[in-house]
């Protein structure tokens, strides 16, 4: 394997502890801080509008100046951010810090193009779903830490210690070696994105399978606080549980072929609404949160099956365009889901069951099976 990929991965896994002590008990704190569920949804969309206006720029930029420039740089905004949510004393600045954050999600175009060059003889979707589950791997340990600190000692402690490991992993991920930009040949330029069908057709089905498996995660914490009264460690322990599903899932999953793969992850974040809508005690819950780890493979499988569309050239805003889309649905399923809780607490599952099942149809419809080849020969997947 790269030294780099190590590093990258040392890096990830110092991340997904830090971020995971906080990430998904957000909405909780939010309600602490006095937003109503249908501004907890908003507040979240606009988070999901951060990420979202981040990924084609980013793109771009790791395509002319570099990818680990632009990884650096997410790490330090990151920490910042975490800082800033440390410190505030009210909503207002404590949702500043919020948005800040959100644009870290600048970090995953120039990642995914990393882990793609750095991949050696691995598939794409192998190297991504690497990637993923050595950041879900040290996520498995933040909320079960997150949620006893917040417990103890309040939300405001959890992200000052957050943000010591986020110093931890930025010196990590300084190791990494620059990589060479890709060029394509000036004589015989690779199709422009915007003209490739194939490739825009995928988009689309991307979007709406991440919009719909994403509608019942925002406001579970709240369900599960406010409708089934747990514990803030308890809840930790069920997203820790989440974290685990990620990492064994990412590991099964991205050793199948990746329309495959895509499938289960939809299948399995479909189960997790069936048993937090119907779960009638903590072992169901478990079941339930273990299964949504299937949500981060699917998203790793999605954006993995871009590279079969585009020349390697194009792959920062190629992942970029898909990283925006995917990050779309951040910004629409808060909204929907603090509405939905709002008539209803439980009424977001079934709803969030039935766009899931639609989007495992168009997936079967239109998204053809990916082709295995090493790495190589990649350049023959392009079909464009």
């Amino acid at each position: 394997m790269n030294r780099s990929l190590l590093w990258l991965a040392g890096a990830l896994f110092l991340w997904g502890i830090g971020e995971s002590m906080f990430l998904l008990f957000q909405p909780v704190y939010l309600q602490e801080l006095g937003a109503s569920p249908i501004e907890i949804g908003v507040i979240l969309g606009a988070f999901g509008a951060a990420m979202t206006l981040t990924h084609v720029p980013a793109g771009h930029l790791s395509d002319r100046l570099g990818r680990r420039p632009m990884l650096i740089a997410a790490w330090l905004v990151g920490f910042l951010a975490t800082i800033l949510m440390a410190l505030a004393l009210n909503l207002t600045i404590f949702v500043a810090g919020l948005l800040l954050y959100g644009l870290t999600a600048f970090v995953a175009s120039p990642l995914d193009s990393y882990t793609t060059a750095a991949r050696g003889k691995w598939s794409v979707a192998r190297a991504m779903t690497f990637v993923s589950m050595t950041f879900n791997g040290g996520a498995v340990l933040g909320p079960l830490i997150g949620g006893r600190v917040a417990d103890e000692f309040g939300f405001r402690i959890v992200y000052f210690i957050a943000a010591g490991i986020f110093v931890l992993s930025t010196l990590a991920v300084t190791f990494i070696s620059a990589q060479p930009r890709d060029q394509h040949d000036p004589d015989n330029p690779p199709a422009a994105l915007l003209g490739n069908r194939k490739y825009l057709a995928f988009l689309a089905v991307f979007f709406f399978v991440a919009f719909a498996a994403y509608v019942p995660q925002p406001l579970s914490s709240n369900y599960l606080r406010n409708q089934q009264e747990l514990s803030l460690s308890t809840i930790g322990q069920l997203i820790s549980l989440a974290y685990l599903g990620t990492t064994i899932l990412a590991l099964v999953l991205g050793q199948l072929e990746a329309r495959t793969g895509f499938l289960l992850g939809q299948a399995a974040v479909a189960a997790f609404a069936v048993f937090l809508w119907k779960g009638l005690g903590l072992g169901w819950f478990a079941i339930g949160y273990f299964l949504l780890g299937g949500y981060r493979p699917l998203r790793s499988l999605g954006v993995a099956q871009v590279r079969g569309f585009v020349h390697k050239s194009q792959m920062g805003l190629a992942y970029g365009m898909a990283e925006t889309l995917g990050s779309a649905s951040t910004l629409l399923a808060p909204p929907l889901a603090g509405v939905l809780y709002s008539r209803d607490p439980a009424l977001m599952y079934p709803t969030a069951l039935v766009l899931i099942i639609v989007g495992i149809g168009i997936t079967l419809a239109m998204v053809p099976r990916s082709k295995v080849l090493p790495p190589e020969h990649v350049e023959l997947m392009i079909d464009l």
